[in-house]
């Protein structure tokens, strides 16, 4: 069954970092879409709005939930955009996204903290965040071998959320590219709009 997909990036990637993704994905039947907003540079309160617009704008000329792809920071992004309109969201996949504390458990950490930012205050942030459950399924993709992002900043906090997560003995930038995960990514995609959620 073809489905509406949208892949959202990592941190200072774009559109060409998911193209592998995106085009096994269209292989498969779907019909995907980048996220369309250049270089993620990590404003996730601008970026949310910006993608539960067009999340709307498919869902509502299409009548089907999207489905959202979501590597590393893009999975905290296709996230919130879940929590925030589910009637238009079927499900969210993350790829080695820090769910937990946000950018304090990556190798990125120092960036925030060159701006000015509370990393304590993000973590805070991310867990008020978390205390609202996500009511689509996820399905969490991490790897001991990320790297970049602690794989332990994977795995979701709220036991109210439906999440399974998955392991892959693979790097963080592998993960839109790896065979074993993309075939699992379509996998998942295939088995809830079979499911009737969407």
């Amino acid at each position: 069954m073809s489905a509406p997909v949208i892949v959202l990036p990592g941190y200072l990637a774009g559109d060409g970092s998911t193209l592998a993704l995106r085009a096994y994905l269209t292989r498969c039947g779907h019909r995907v879409a980048g996220w369309q907003q250049g270089r993620n540079r990590g404003d996730v309160r601008r970026l949310v709005p910006r993608i539960i617009d067009e999340v709307t704008r498919r869902y509502e000329a299409g009548g089907q939930r999207v489905h959202l792809v979501g590597w590393s920071l893009g999975g905290v992004i296709a996230r919130e955009t879940a929590r925030e309109i589910p009637n238009a969201v079927a499900q969210v996949i993350t790829m080695g996204s820090p769910v937990i504390g946000g950018p304090k458990y990556t190798v990125v950490a120092r960036a925030p903290r060159r701006s000015g930012m509370s990393l304590d205050e993000i973590e805070r942030a991310f867990a008020k965040r978390n205390e609202v459950p996500i009511k689509v399924p996820v399905t969490a993709l991490y790897s001991k071998r990320d790297g970049i992002v602690a794989w332990q900043a994977c795995i979701d906090p709220n036991p109210d959320n439906d999440v399974e997560h998955l392991e892959f003995n693979v790097t963080h930038v592998e993960f839109p590219w790896n065979a074993t995960v993309l075939k699992q990514i379509a996998a998942r995609i295939d088995a809830v709009a079979a499911d009737g959620r969407r």
